[in-house]
């Protein structure tokens, strides 16, 4: 079953939570034992899992993430000036697959599913593809 979800970002950088979002498909698609892939196609973000419960650790990520990809650097040549958030994608990758048990996804206590945005605002896709088995 491959699923494909909107979402709109409200800044440059932005670590959205979409834990419950795919936790819905999957208890709607009725599988109880597989896997679930999270695949953003876009160069400039990324899907990632982390901390969910104190909101301060994505703050702390982004400021560091910035701080080591900033903005602005004069030895930048791409043409449309945002080399940062590609690479901040490449460091967050593109996916992350999940196990699914008892219907659940399978996540540490504190752990969360995020879309990270890196060149926003913009309108964004993500696809989560729920495998059985």
């Amino acid at each position: 079953m491959l699923h494909t979800l909107e979402l709109s970002t409200t800044r440059r950088d932005e670590m959205r939570d979409i834990t419950r979002e795919v936790a819905s498909l999957i208890e709607k698609s009725g599988v109880q034992q597989g896997t679930a892939l999270v695949y953003c196609p876009h160069t400039t973000a990324g899907i990632a899992i982390n901390e969910n419960a104190d909101p301060d650790v994505k703050h702390d990520v982004m400021l560091r993430l910035d701080e080591v990809y900033p903005w602005e650097h004069p030895q930048y040549r791409h043409m449309e000036g945002n080399t940062a958030s590609h690479l901040k994608s490449i460091t967050t990758g593109p996916s992350q697959t999940i196990i699914i048990h008892d219907g659940k996804l399978l996540l540490g206590r504190w752990q969360g599913l995020y879309f990270c945005e890196f060149d926003g605002p913009r309108r964004r896709q993500y696809h989560v593809k729920i495998m059985e088995g």
